[in-house]
């Protein structure tokens, strides 16, 4: 069976327990940078925040099984209190209530993004750029059926405040993946 093509493993070819540790605490940094930068949506419990992006980059460069850890890893100490989610915010009912379902959906892109990266479709734009709609389409399934859930609203209110406001952010975080992880993979080549 040949070793699977990501970030992760061509940097980091040597696998030990003390870097794979190494690398889930890095990345939870990471991703609890990217969810601090945030801005509020007026009348929606859901914040527009760089989590997203930082998911969909993360699970990219890990592979999918330390991508989905590393994810897990981040949501499991925000569950417990580490201040780590959107505005320094932690505890359980940020994966319970309204903004669960976006959490839930960032878990999975971020195993469905490392295993398609793991098919090397993170290397060029024309098969990154659907990796990135597929983890934020799966982001954005969860988030929407989650919110709709949990608050009671319509679906015309579900999309309106859930949906509609992170278009044109989404849009950018895509762009920037797909430009960024292409132009990481060929400096890295050339190494």
């Amino acid at each position: 069976m040949s070793q699977i093509a990501t970030l992760k493993a061509v940097v980091l070819p040597t696998r030990s327990a003390v870097s794979n540790l190494g690398l889930v605490l890095g990345g939870t940094v990471f991703l609890a940078a990217m969810a601090q930068i945030s801005l509020p949506v007026p009348g929606s419990p859901v914040p527009i925040t760089g989590q997203t992006l930082g998911a969909l980059l993360l699970g990219s460069a890990y592979g999918a099984s330390l991508g989905f850890s590393t994810f897990a890893f981040y949501i499991a100490a925000g569950v417990a209190g580490a201040p780590i989610f959107a505005d320094q915010s932690a505890g359980i009912e940020r994966l319970t209530g309204a903004t669960g379902g976006y959490l839930v959906g960032m878990l999975l892109a971020s195993w469905i993004t490392g295993a398609l990266a793991g098919r090397k479709w993170d290397q060029k734009i024309a098969t990154v750029i659907p990796t990135m709609l597929i983890g934020t389409t799966v982001i954005f399934t969860f988030g929407l059926f989650w919110l709709h859930q949990s608050t009671g609203q319509s679906w015309s209110w579900t999309l309106e405040k859930g949906l509609q406001p992170f278009i044109i952010g989404e849009v950018l975080k895509i762009a920037i993946a797909s430009t960024a992880l292409p132009t990481v993979w060929r400096f890295v080549s050339k190494r």
